[in-house]
């Protein structure tokens, strides 16, 4: 399909979307927005729009993105208070980085999560649609602990699962979350660079206290 054809097609879908969805699909946006800016609030709009997205996959039939409504809606309470008190003797949480050692680890933990979970899961369904459900499914827990502790990686790993996610919601029917997936995919890329530049500013000072 040309750009031009892909862009038609996601026009038309966004303009047929449920009331429901396009609820949800705006507060996701502006949870990522307001996440790249380091603001608490993001966190409400989590909470909502997950709620919203557990009865649609719910609905839907897809049993991984139902159960990870739950999870994001439990995180959302935990990164509101996280990011305003979470940080040493509960200051504002600062923007830290994991080491390669740790995300080795965690990757590691993730491929073994989705192989398990899809195989027991396409025992009954069949197919490939479950191994990359529990793969959207696990990676996207990972990368939303990680925005709660303001780890700078988790948009990397949002980048990889938003990716993936779009093609998985697309072919089930969800067009508008689709569409809103690669934006998150690109907003991913400015949120990485932003945090990256704070991380960058806070290790400055410490250098300099470091030296004196």
């Amino acid at each position: 399909m040309t750009p031009g054809g892909l862009i038609a097609t996601a026009g038309a879908a966004l303009a047929t979307i449920p009331p429901a969805e396009a609820v949800a699909v705006l507060l996701a946006f502006g949870y990522l927005l307001l996440a790249v800016r380091q603001n608490a609030w993001c966190w409400v709009c989590a909470i909502l729009s997950s709620a919203i997205f557990l009865v649609l996959f719910a609905q839907g039939g897809l049993v991984m993105q139902a159960v990870l409504q739950v999870f994001y809606i439990v995180m959302g309470v935990y990164g509101w208070w996280s990011w305003r008190h979470g940080g040493d003797a509960h200051a504002t949480l600062a923007v830290t980085h994991w080491s390669a050692q740790r995300h080795a680890l965690g990757v590691g933990v993730l491929l073994a999560l989705t192989m398990a979970n899809g195989w027991l899961v396409a025992r009954s369904q069949g197919g490939l649609v479950p191994y990359v459900d529990a793969f959207v499914a696990w990676v996207s827990m990972l990368a939303t602990w990680m925005v709660a502790r303001k780890v700078l990686e988790n948009w990397l790993y949002w980048i990889v699962v938003d990716s993936v996610a779009a093609a998985l919601y697309w072919s089930q029917g969800f067009q508008a979350t689709a569409v809103l997936f690669v934006i998150y995919v690109l907003i991913a890329v400015r949120g990485y660079f932003a945090w990256r530049a704070d991380l960058r500013r806070g290790a400055a000072p410490l250098a300099e206290r470091a030296r004196a």
